[in-house]
């Protein structure tokens, strides 16, 4: 959990400009002292902290939901490790969105606002967060973050989170849907080895599948390893490259608009696939 791996909400930045700090001070300690003072106390300080962390981003997530539902917005949240190729796959969705569905997001990042220029590119609005040490978005960013976006009235908010398998699982941002992107590069282990994040998601896209003849990765067992943590995940295979599987991603999301007055974005979508 976060309270144990060093973010620090203090150093998030909405549209911000993280500055780089030096810590040379040294951290050697002796050791040659008992131990039996005081860990115990410690380590219930620090669940009651997690909890109360957790119990604060919950209620502002609650908060979030509404706030998306009263946009008639579906907010989706990609998750992945670094390198799976969800900036890429997000940028060709919002260009096979143009003109049928409204579109804005989120971005995530340590530093730099190298991936919400590329989604500028695209025409549609994006908001950087920088997180600093942080390892994850978290409600309280998106909030903030969603009052500087124009909200897409009847259509999708794509929340990118900071490329990280561990920490976003635990904290709910407010979304309707949660999404994990799995590379093909990635082991087919990663499932297993990381379950929360696919405990607590609705789909998997199995990214890069062009590149399935060239590694060793089985696309069916990775699938059934994701389903050891939740049976109901259901699984596309996709590639930003060639195209594959884009129509059927679509379509999920079609099937997951909200309700609208005007000309149903879903009917537009669910017709171009």
């Amino acid at each position: 959990m976060c309270t144990t791996c060093g973010c620090g909400h203090e150093e998030a930045h909405v549209y911000g400009h993280p500055h780089e700090h030096a810590h040379g001070h040294s951290h050697e300690h002796s050791h040659e002292h008992s131990h039996d003072h005081g860990h115990a106390a410690a380590d219930l300080r620090r669940v009651a902290v997690e909890e109360d962390l957790l119990a604060k981003n919950d209620a502002i997530a609650i908060a979030n939901r509404r706030h998306f539902a009263a946009h008639r917005v579906l907010a989706v949240n990609l998750v992945s490790s670094p390198g799976s190729g969800k900036t890429t796959l997000l940028v060709k969705t919002i260009e096979a969105l143009r003109g049928r569905c409204p579109v804005a997001v989120i971005e995530g990042d340590q530093q730099t606002s190298l991936d919400a220029d590329r989604i500028r590119a695209t025409g549609a609005p994006a908001v950087q967060v920088n997180t600093g040490k942080g390892c994850h978005l978290d409600a309280s960013m998106i909030d903030r973050a969603f009052h500087q976006v124009p909200a897409p009235e009847g259509g999708v908010l794509m929340i990118e989170n900071v490329g990280n398998l561990v920490c976003p699982a635990a904290f709910d941002l407010g979304e309707a849907e949660r999404v994990v992107v799995l590379s093909v590069t990635e082991g087919d282990d990663k499932p297993l080895k990381y379950p929360d994040i696919f405990r607590g998601s609705s789909l998997v896209l199995f990214n890069k599948c062009d590149l399935l003849p060239y590694v060793d990765f089985d696309v069916a067992r990775a699938l059934g390893h994701a389903r050891l943590a939740n049976p109901a995940i259901r699984a596309l295979e996709v590639s930003a490259k060639t195209g594959q599987g884009m129509d059927a991603w679509l379509g999920w999301i079609a099937e997951r608009l909200p309700a609208r007055s005007l000309a149903s974005a879903a009917h537009s979508l669910a017709s171009a696939t």
